[in-house]
């Protein structure tokens, strides 16, 4: 205990709150993974996980314990945690972008687009197979270039007038792309309007293995993206006169941004459904945890945890049933979303 202490001490505040969520990022998969209809502690989830990662099976483990950690809570977990960092990430790019606080994929129209554009697939009545999984996440991914498409003629290419008018813009797409989506619905079957719904809701029910490849693939190439244009996006924050004055190409540089979000965005809205309000919240709540810090890996992990933490909720609050993710995060970014409103009116 004195060696651990004398470790922590030449520390600072900052430093000890990124060990303490770097090492919460680490454990949480394992305490998650205790909830749920089958209750197995913590020594066992652990054992199990320990033992798959040198190729084992546990022994001090029952089989079927060990098959639903790693088959179904496991998978789910990941899918969670990648969701939340996508999400979260994408709006802390486009609150710079936009230089608005209130700035989200949701708030955006970009989450309607893309659900728009998987409606759009699921209606066709491509439910399962290769198709299903080549075309959900194309088809959100064109609703949501769409939406983007849309927004940006809304509100105009120039400097001042698109941003100033960018996200009263992204709220009426966002309502345009909804209503579409429902007039899809009311003439489909009731089979595919009850499948769609309880999607669009949002859920990490159906994840497994397979399916996380390409929504962890697409947040690792917008993780590098972000990387590589963060000094250019904080510059671009500053104004878009600065910008230019420092060399960044405005217009090539938020268009690209916008599609990079878009695509991160189809991508988890085909995975998980219709997710809304991470965007707009973690990236807040990271400059209230970590002032004067603007680090995107921050902001990851605090997003890929409040998701987990939160489809751990769905689980357990009303066992046996399931509420929906979607649910869930509206309820708490609406509250969050006043608060943030009437803070700023104060101010």
């Amino acid at each position: 205990m004195t060696a651990i202490r004398a470790l922590l001490t030449p520390l600072g505040r900052r430093e000890l709150m990124v060990l303490a969520l770097i090492l919460a990022c680490l454990l949480s998969p394992v305490f998650a993974s205790i909830f749920g209809a089958v209750d197995i502690g913590f020594r066992e989830a652990m054992s199990v996980y320990l033992h798959a990662l040198i190729g084992e099976r546990p022994v001090d483990v029952a089989y079927l314990d060990s098959r639903i950690l790693l088959e179904l809570r496991l998978p789910r977990i990941l899918l969670a945690f990648v969701c939340g960092a996508g999400l979260a990430l994408s709006g802390w790019a486009l609150q710079l972008v936009t230089r608005n606080p209130l700035a989200d994929p949701y708030l955006f129209g970009i989450s309607a687009g893309a659900s728009l554009g998987a409606i759009v697939v699921l209606s066709l009545g491509i439910t399962h197979g290769v198709l299903l999984a080549i075309g959900l996440p194309l088809g959100a991914f064109i609703g949501a270039s769409a939406s983007v498409l849309v927004v940006l003629t809304l509100s105009g290419f120039g400097l001042q007038s698109q941003v100033e008018r960018m996200l009263l813009s992204g709220v009426a797409t966002s309502f345009l792309f909804g209503a579409l989506g429902s007039l899809l619905l009311y003439f489909s079957s009731p089979q595919v309007t009850a499948s769609v719904i309880f999607w669009s809701l949002g859920s990490f029910a159906r994840a497994a293995w397979d399916m996380l490849w390409l929504p962890w693939l697409v947040f690792g190439a917008f993780v590098g993206f972000l990387l590589l244009v963060t000094r250019q996006l904080f510059a671009l924050s500053a104004g878009d006169e600065t910008a230019h004055a420092l060399g960044v190409s405005v217009a090539k540089l938020r268009i690209i941004s916008l599609l990079m979000c878009s695509l991160m965005t189809a991508v988890l809205v085909a995975s998980c459904g219709g997710i809304g309000f991470v965007g707009l919240m973690i990236p807040h709540i990271a400059r209230l945890l970590f002032p004067g810090s603007q680090s995107l890996l921050i902001v990851a992990m605090l997003g890929g945890l409040f998701m987990v933490w939160v489809d751990v909720m769905t689980r357990s609050l009303l066992p046996p049933q399931e509420l929906p993710v979607g649910v869930i995060t509206a309820v708490v970014g609406s509250v969050f979303f006043l608060t943030l409103l009437f803070s700023r009116r104060s101010e």
